[in-house]
């Protein structure tokens, strides 16, 4: 956990406390979110919780920096193609927002690293781009009782749903099996709207405010401005939650 100490009244978070409180803010500080993913969905999401005050941000990605990124991954710029993503997100967060405290994993998650890099966490952000690790990350959060904020982008659409372990359906009910693999168009704001209700949800679920998209699948269409709800049911049958 996050040991910095919370400077209350700070000018920096003045225009939230009033609506979160100082308690609120606090809680905001004494927080560690694992962001799982430094692209599309990781540089809105990774930047706004950086900026609303959370104390520690575990970010996981072993990927390096590509041309065809920087349309969407505005955590990284032209001069940092070829260096890994969670190391230029690091640098870039902590010129951004020096109260916080960033750690950068350059790891594939993988059954065996999953468990470990949640061990510490309160919130874990799916900013992934591949279902295999997605999976194998969102079956341990459920395991530990932690929530699990799904984000997932494809061309001018997105979804997000918030899954809350014991209370919501997870994952797997949601989505049985992954998708078929293959490189995704996407547009830079799509990304943005995603990420950025994914830190939005971050911060009702540790503040209490507000109430969570959990139990319903938000879809976005952003050619035509739509925004609809699906409500999610648990499977009988599910491997992860079926009792």
């Amino acid at each position: 956990m996050n040991n910095q100490k919370f400077t209350g009244s700070s000018g920096r978070y003045e225009r939230q406390i009033s609506l979160i409180g100082s308690e609120g803010q606090k809680k905001l500080n004494d927080a560690t979110i694992l962001i799982a993913g430094a692209g599309g969905l990781g540089s809105p999401a990774a930047t706004y919780l950086a900026l609303a005050g959370i104390g520690e941000l575990v970010i996981v990605d072993d990927d390096v920096i590509q041309e065809s990124n920087l349309n969407r991954q505005f955590l990284h710029a032209t001069q940092s193609i070829g260096l890994q993503k969670v190391y230029s997100a690091q640098a870039t967060l902590e010129k951004m927002q020096p109260d916080v405290s960033v750690v950068a994993y350059p790891k594939r998650i993988d059954a065996q690293s999953a468990n470990r890099l949640i061990k510490d966490a309160d919130l874990v952000i799916d900013a992934l781009d591949n279902y295999e690790s997605r999976f194998i990350l969102h079956e341990a959060a459920w395991k530990a009782g932690i929530p699990f904020i799904h984000g997932a982008i494809e061309g001018f659409s997105g979804q997000l749903t918030s899954i809350i372990p014991k209370s919501s359906p997870c994952l797997s009910c949601l989505i049985p099996s992954a998708p078929p693999v293959g490189k995704v168009s996407v547009m830079g704001a799509t990304a943005g709207v995603i990420g950025s209700m994914q830190a939005m949800e971050a911060i009702k679920y540790l503040t209490n405010t507000g109430s969570m998209i959990s139990g319903r699948l938000l879809i976005w269409d952003g050619l035509s401005g739509r925004i609809e709800f699906m409500k999610t049911e648990k499977r009988k049958n599910c491997q992860v939650c079926s009792e």
